[in-house]
């Protein structure tokens, strides 16, 4: 099972009760964006707005077939 807590504007994705990774929103430029870390003290974390969220969204079956074929 999957479950998001939210908890100011942190948002924890857990799965199966272990926190895999911590999402934070903000505004870039007066626009809202979402920050994805690895845990909560990774130094470069991945940003982006709402247009390539749809992005994302939009295209999540090919970007789980490419995960699925790249990785071991």
């Amino acid at each position: 099972m999957t479950e998001t807590v939210i908890n100011n504007n942190m948002y924890y994705i857990k799965k199966g009760g272990n926190k895999i990774m911590p999402a934070e929103t903000d505004e870039y430029n007066g626009n809202p964006v979402i920050i994805l870390k690895r845990d909560e003290n990774d130094r470069y974390p991945f940003r982006f707005g709402v247009k390539k969220a749809q992005l994302v969204i939009d295209n999540i079956d090919s970007i789980k077939k490419f995960v699925k074929e790249n990785t071991q």
